[in-house]
């Protein structure tokens, strides 16, 4: 029991957390399956079809030992042409991504420089290998020039979200004018918005009608919109080729399974075909949240304040009871805990205004 005491102070602050094996029989407004797509039988067949006339079933090795297939291959390419870069890589979760992204392209003599408020996986990343970082102020365009102006390091990252994964806001889309005139590279984490928003989906880069240039990567996961598991990583040939060669969770972690690869490609066409139908299903959902609590939302992330880590358990298991399972998000994910309600397109329009205004009645 060598760590009872950190687990009791952990309960005495409602913080605790366990695991919960899922109940089916509830409505998801918790997950990140955006879209609905883990539940879209046709892609799972289809992936199984395909899969089953092949010689194996698993990648068995890393990307440099044997581990490279035609199906990682094909689904890179089919990404860059959707997103509009050189070159990709795909890797084992978004989490990984991170690491590699800033362990990596952040070394001696750079500087990084982070919204505060990026996903822990980047933050953990910029404490190794003592690099140098600064963090900005959450989506704040001016402080970011004034330290990209102040700063005489050799290469300048940035690092920023699409869509951030508590607040649910938009990056400000001034982040790529002024990176391009502070010769800076800039990566965006488009965990949250690749699927969700854009004239295709395609996420923050194609909302903005960015030109895709030499100093952009676009990093997004598979476990969200696209209803797989994995992550990937878009840029130019150059700095994949990078990559490739430095980054350790790609080195030296075994290939992404061929059944998540195949599942993430079919789910990429399926988005790219569907996009105007499925904008439609997110503005629907958007219109709703608005309409029963007032909130204006970029995404399908929907923060409800609390400000109060036991109000906040109490509230999602009040919902859980009556069939709704929603986030209680609490410190220090967040400086506030929150309702994190999930407008997903995988529920109707009618079941998510049934939710709202339960929660409206339990939070009073």
């Amino acid at each position: 029991m060598q760590y009872q005491n950190e687990i009791e102070a952990l309960k005495k602050a409602n913080r605790y957390r366990k695991r919960e094996v899922v109940d089916n029989a509830i409505l998801d407004f918790a997950s990140n399956d955006y879209l609905g797509l883990a539940h879209k039988k046709e892609l799972h067949e289809a992936t199984c079809a395909t899969l089953s006339k092949l010689p194996l079933h698993s990648s068995k090795a890393s990307f440099l030992v044997n581990g490279y297939h035609q199906i990682h291959k094909d689904f890179e390419m089919a990404l860059c042409a959707a997103n509009g870069f050189e070159d990709g890589v795909i890797l084992g979760s978004g989490f990984n991504a991170n690491i590699a992204l800033i362990e990596s392209l952040v070394r001696r003599d750079d500087e990084l420089f982070m919204d505060e408020k990026y996903h822990a996986s980047g933050i953990l990343a910029s404490k190794l290998n003592g690099m140098s970082v600064k963090f900005f102020s959450h989506n704040d365009m001016k402080e970011l020039e004034n330290l990209l102006k102040s700063s005489t390091a050799k290469r300048k990252i940035v690092a920023v979200e699409g869509i951030y994964s508590m607040d649910g806001d938009l990056v400000d889309g001034t982040v790529f004018e002024i990176c391009d005139t502070h010769n800076a590279i800039l990566i965006v984490d488009e965990a949250h918005s690749s699927g969700v928003v854009g004239k295709k989906l395609m996420g923050a880069f194609d909302y903005y009608n960015i030109e895709i240039k030499p100093n952009y990567i676009k990093m997004g996961t598979l476990g969200k919109a696209y209803g797989s598991f994995g992550a990937f990583i878009l840029a130019s040939s150059h700095i994949v080729e990078y990559l490739v060669n430095r980054a350790k969770p790609i080195i030296y972690a075994t290939s992404l399974s061929l059944y998540d690869t195949l599942l993430a490609h079919n789910a990429l066409v399926y988005i790219l075909e569907n996009a105007q139908s499925l904008k439609k299903e997110i503005r629907a959902r958007q219109n709703i949240i608005f309409e029963q609590f007032g909130l204006r939302v970029d995404g399908l992330i929907v923060p409800i304040l609390i400000n109060d880590s036991e109000r906040a358990i109490y509230i999602r298991d009040e919902l859980k009871s009556l069939g709704y399972a929603v986030g209680a998000i609490r410190p220090p994910t967040v400086e506030k805990a929150i309702i994190r309600l999930i407008a997903r397109v995988g529920n109707s329009c009618d079941e998510l205004r049934y939710l709202s205004l339960n929660l409206a009645k339990i939070r009073g």
